[in-house]
């Protein structure tokens, strides 16, 4: 009743100004009614709730619409190096090439700054006293925000170091900045990350699906309390996560294909079974995605994920696009030997048929070949036929071509909880302790236990690779634990000649030292223009 009487109201107002209006030509002064800007529309939960949608567009159009921009956190690691060449990864197929001016460093850079601008006008905005909303919605529609602009600090301070802090909105031009240092960067998503955890809801409280909850900051306080050389505090942070009960591994057939051939670690991996709602009692946060539904997609364009892990099996003769094959991919990430050859035990899970794809067939009934073994050499078996995981096989009969890619992305889940526990155990110097962590995850994937006295840091980043492959950023990773140029040296022997110790960090944009004309933004060493 109250809202029916406003709108009469609101009618009747309209109704007065209109006959004042013909008798006045102040009618002709432009007033904009659409101008939309933090003070007018972030005073109400409606406000909030469009700013937070906003925030989470921001961060799901991070890597995905840009071509060989994903390729970057995986070519040139261990894992990867380049199937089909693309100019955005070239440079760290051969790091003497990586330079301040390489393209791929503004789209990074520039992601994780419109993530924080946007999470800082949230959190600033909770603050206004004239905002309609209650405590608990202050400190909620803070919280969400928190988590993202520490999220985006993660990855920024890993890829660059130490990197400008702001933490108020910024909506003129800056030219003034300078650079934290990297452990300013990350007790602040220390104390960020704290107070989401604090003020998110569990899981079984968040109200719309697909929102963040709880124990994704948790998890992501984890690994900042990691790189702030505080081992006993993420582990308590990584028990709090598996100790919860909300989540619980994956290790029994479930979802759309569970009647059908497979095994329950590619299950969590099956388009339509990778959410909460539908099943997946592993998943922390999934960001979620929707077929033919307005705003559904993953970025304006599209994601690149089924196209740049799937190989592009089409360009042999032959062959055809099927849902079997995961639709069409374009064969940028090629796994290194060392993933493909010596990674994975036989008899482990994630190196099922189901999971990895070693063999394939002529599917074109056209074809002579139809039903045979497809055995190639040279060049196609760099970009058109390798092994490869079927972790983003996707495949839309509306979409023969692969333009666009609809299928959830699964950002944290418990396996990666386990490993984050024995990484904090085992800088402890509790390697017993780091085991029992390890192989809860290989007791899932049936692989032989590892013992104490094999637990190190490479194990387990062995162990990461085996299991979060094409989830993980790789880079991110092996930065992060200080073994990118260790382990490119041992297993990306195409790669190896090119590093140099200092690409342990990418450089700084160019672009960005250059515009900052009123302060020195300090490149990062061994790097020129």
């Amino acid at each position: 009743m109250k809202k029916s009487l406003y709108i009469c109201g609101m009618l009747a107002a309209g109704v007065f100004i209109t006959s004042l209006s013909s008798c006045s030509k102040s009618f002709l002064n432009e007033q904009l009614k659409s101008d939309y800007a933090p003070d007018n529309t972030l005073v109400d939960p409606l406000g909030f709730e469009a700013a937070s949608t906003g925030m989470l567009s921001i961060v799901r159009a991070d890597y995905g619409d840009v071509q060989g921009l994903l390729a970057t956190f995986y070519v040139g690691t261990d894992m990867a190096i380049t199937g089909q060449p693309n100019t955005v990864q070239a440079p760290y197929e051969n790091y003497q090439n990586l330079n301040s001016q390489t393209g791929s460093l503004s789209s990074i850079w520039n992601w994780g700054y419109k993530v924080i601008n946007a999470a800082n006008v949230v959190i600033d905005a909770s603050a206004n006293p004239k905002a309609s909303l209650t405590d608990a919605q202050r400190d909620f529609y803070k919280a969400e925000a928190c988590f993202f602009r520490a999220y985006a600090y993660n990855h920024l301070s890993i890829l660059f170091g130490g990197v400008p802090l702001i933490t108020a909105p910024v909506s003129v031009p800056r030219t003034d900045y300078t650079r934290a240092t990297e452990d300013a960067v990350i007790q602040q998503m220390i104390t960020d990350l704290t107070f989401a955890e604090a003020h998110l809801p569990d899981p079984a409280n968040v109200v719309k699906q697909g929102r963040i909850n709880k124990f994704a900051a948790t998890e992501l306080l984890a690994e900042a309390l990691l790189r702030a050389n505080k081992p006993a505090d993420a582990e308590a942070a990584a028990k709090r996560v598996i100790d919860s009960k909300f989540f619980t591994l994956i290790t029994n057939r479930y979802g759309t294909k569970a009647s059908l051939p497979g095994d329950p670690f590619a299950d969590m991996f099956t388009y339509g079974n990778m959410r909460r709602s539908q099943g997946n009692t592993e998943a922390i946060w999934v960001i979620e995605q929707q077929y033919n539904v307005t705003g559904g997609g993953a970025v304006t364009n599209f994601d690149q994920r089924r196209r740049e892990w799937g190989p592009f099996y089409v360009n042999v003769a032959g062959m055809k696009v099927c849902d079997s094959l995961g639709g069409r991919g374009i064969g940028r990430i090629r796994p290194t030997n060392w993933w493909t050859y010596e990674l994975y035990e036989q008899k482990d899970m994630r190196n099922s048929p189901y999971n990895i794809r070693r063999k394939y067939y002529y599917n074109d009934p056209a074809s002579a070949k139809y039903g045979q073994p497809v055995i190639v050499s040279g060049f196609d078996t760099i970009q058109n036929i390798y092994a490869h995981t079927t972790k983003w096989y996707e495949f839309q009969p509306q979409d023969i071509q692969g333009a666009q890619s609809y299928k959830d992305r699964i950002q944290m889940r418990l396996g990666e909880t386990y490993l984050l526990l024995a990484e904090a155990q085992l800088l402890q110097g509790r390697p017993g302790d780091a085991a029992t962590s390890i192989n809860v995850i290989r007791d899932r994937a049936h692989a032989t236990p590892v013992q104490a006295s094999e637990v190190t840091m490479d194990y387990i980043l062995d162990e990461r690779a085996r299991e979060l492959t094409a989830e993980e950023l790789r880079r991110l990773t092996l930065i992060r634990t200080k073994k990118l140029v260790e382990r490119v040296r041992k297993y990306n022997p195409k790669v190896a000649p090119t590093i140099s110790d200092f690409n342990i960090h990418l450089p700084i944009p160019q672009s960005e030292i250059d515009v900052n004309k009123d302060a020195v933004l300090q490149q990062n060493e061994g790097y020129s223009k």
